[in-house]
């Protein structure tokens, strides 16, 4: 069973948007609602939509500030304490827009566990969670802060703990327990993301996600990835989640067995076997 590159291309036109352009806000929302999560940018060596190519066509993100297509971080900034969306650092600790529907799902794969208060702690103890983050995390618990003033209360205001700093902000993101809520003008460029706690700026999040098991998560997001790609290989579903090979290759097999994804399939021109969308095979 062979899949044509034609084909494939054709599909992700259709569902990556380049073929109709978005032009507003609203198209944004629907679009991002329709697809489940995608990319705020387009990330290099991964092959998923974004918000930036659906505006401004297949090219590299712009220099140049006043390109037409960075008007998606406008559209971005402006939405930040609308809830609309789930935004923040999640795939591959990238840019990523969530839709409210999904994001009980990934937040179900998260290690929160029900306190935010309490839940940290634990991490920490156990060593899933470094000192830095700890410190960043504990100093929103008092409330939103923005970047600068984050920097003040983590004790973390020298410029050798920049690294450690912004690694803790992604990595807290990625686990879905902080994220941008605002922007401050704040700093040497008066611009600054204003972050606060997952679990109380979405209070209704932790209990969507309590009844969601590992498994179902898992399937619905990787139905989800490949409803927007239409294929890839195994090794582009663990690189994306980043779940592990065992939890991925479960899922996935689980999904091929219920005949949501096709296994073993051929794609022109290319090496190696695919898992594709049933319909394109």
């Amino acid at each position: 069973m062979e899949l044509s590159i034609e084909r494939l291309a054709a599909f992700r036109a259709e569902t990556f948007r380049l073929n109709r352009r978005i032009s507003s806000p609203d198209e944004a929302l629907a679009w991002v609602n329709q697809r489940g999560f995608v990319y705020f940018w387009p990330i290099k060596g991964i092959t998923f939509p974004s918000l930036w190519v659906t505006v401004a066509g297949e090219r590299p993100v712009a220099d140049a500030h006043d390109d037409p297509g960075h008007i998606t971080w406008g559209w971005k900034d402006n939405a930040l304490d609308k809830r609309i969306w789930y935004y923040a650092k999640v795939l591959r600790k990238k840019a990523t827009l969530i839709s409210l529907e999904v994001a009980p799902y990934f937040y179900a794969l998260s290690e929160n566990y029900g306190s935010p208060e309490e839940d940290h702690i634990i991490a920490y103890q156990e060593g899933r969670m470094t000192s830095a983050a700890k410190q960043v995390y504990e100093a929103l618990l008092d409330g939103p802060l923005n970047t600068i003033d984050l920097r003040k209360a983590a004790h973390m205001t020298s410029k050798s703990s920049d690294t450690e700093f912004n690694r803790a902000l992604e990595v807290l993101q990625a686990d879905f327990k902080i994220l941008p809520v605002g922007v401050a003008q704040a700093g040497s460029w008066n611009y600054a993301f204003i972050y606060a706690i997952t679990a109380w700026h979405y209070p209704d999040l932790p209990e969507k996600a309590r009844g969601i098991s590992e498994s179902a998560a898992c399937e619905k997001l990787i139905r989800l990835y490949f409803q927007s790609v239409g294929a890839a290989q195994a090794r582009d579903v663990e690189k994306l989640f980043g779940w592990g090979r065992e939890v991925t290759q479960r899922a996935v097999k689980r999904l091929v067995d219920g005949g949501q994804i096709t296994s073993g399939v051929r794609l022109e021109k290319q090496t190696g076997e695919w898992l594709v969308l049933p319909e394109l095979t």
